[in-house]
C-alpha cells in the first residue's frame, strides 16, 4: 500500500470532489470509491450479475447498468434492500480500493469514501482522516442545484448518512467549504504540506 493514506469524507453537498481534485492537483494520488461504485455498475461491471439475481430487471437501466434512480428510490423505502445493495457492492469496493491504494506511485493517496464513518472498516486503513464541512443548509441547496432533488429527498439522504457531528468526531483534519475555490485551495495546500511533513517522519522511523 502506498506508504500514506489519507481518508477523506463529508456529506452529499460538501464538495468532496472540488476538495479531491485540489489535492491531486497538488500532486496527491486518488482513489475515489463512488468512481469504484460506477464502475462496477456498468452494464458489464462486475456486480451487475449479483445486483440483478438479487434485485431482479427493474433495477436495470436500457442499457444493462444499474438504474441509480430506480436503486435509490428501493433502497430508501426498503432499509432491508439498501444492506443487501451494500453487501453486494462494498466487499469489492473494499478490494479494489486497496489494490489502488498500493499500486499508487504519488506520494501519498486521498481514499475518498463518501461513507468512510458509516463503512466502518475504512478507517484502519488511514493514516489521517480529512472531513468537508460545511452548515447543513448549504449542502441541501447545492445538491438541489446539482441533481434537481427536491428539499425532502436531500434531506432523506442526509438522514441516511452519518451526521455532520459524527463526522467531525472521526475528523483528524477539517476543510470548511463554505466559501469559494480560493479558499479552499489555501486549506488544502496546508493539509498537503503537512501530509508531505508526516510521510517524511513515517518514512524515517521505518514504518
Amino acid at each position: 500500500m502506498s506508504q500514506f493514506v489519507v481518508g477523506l469524507t463529508g456529506g452529499i453537498g460538501s464538495g468532496k470532489s472540488t476538495v479531491a481534485d485540489l489535492f491531486v492537483e497538488l500532486g496527491a494520488g486518488l482513489v475515489d470509491t463512488d468512481a469504484i461504485a460506477r464502475e462496477l455498475t456498468l452494464a458489464d461491471g462486475a456486480a451487475m450479475p449479483a445486483l440483478t439475481a438479487e434485485f431482479g430487471p427493474g433495477i436495470l437501466a436500457a442499457d444493462g447498468a444499474l438504474d441509480r434512480a430506480a436503486m435509490r428510490q428501493l433502497a430508501f423505502a426498503d432499509p432491508s434492500a439498501r444492506s443487501r445493495l451494500e453487501g453486494i457492492l462494498h466487499p469489492l469496493i473494499r478490494h479494489l480500493s486497496a489494490e489502488r491504494c498500493q499500486a499508487a506511485t504519488e506520494p501519498y493517496v486521498i481514499l475518498a469514501v463518501p461513507l468512510l464513518v458509516e463503512s466502518g472498516t475504512y478507517r484502519e486503513r488511514c493514516d489521517r482522516i480529512v472531513v468537508v464541512d460545511c452548515p447543513e443548509s448549504l449542502q441541501i441547496q447545492r445538491v438541489m442545484s446539482r441533481n434537481g432533488l427536491s428539499a425532502d429527498e436531500v434531506r432523506a439522504i442526509m438522514a441516511a448518512q452519518a451526521t455532520r457531528q459524527q463526522r467531525l468526531a472521526v475528523a483528524d483534519d477539517v476543510v470548511v467549504n463554505d466559501a469559494d475555490r480560493t479558499n479552499i485551495y489555501g486549506q488544502v495546500k496546508a493539509l498537503h504540506s503537512n501530509y508531505l511533513t508526516l510521510l517524511a517522519g513515517k518514512l524515517k522511523a521505518g514504518c
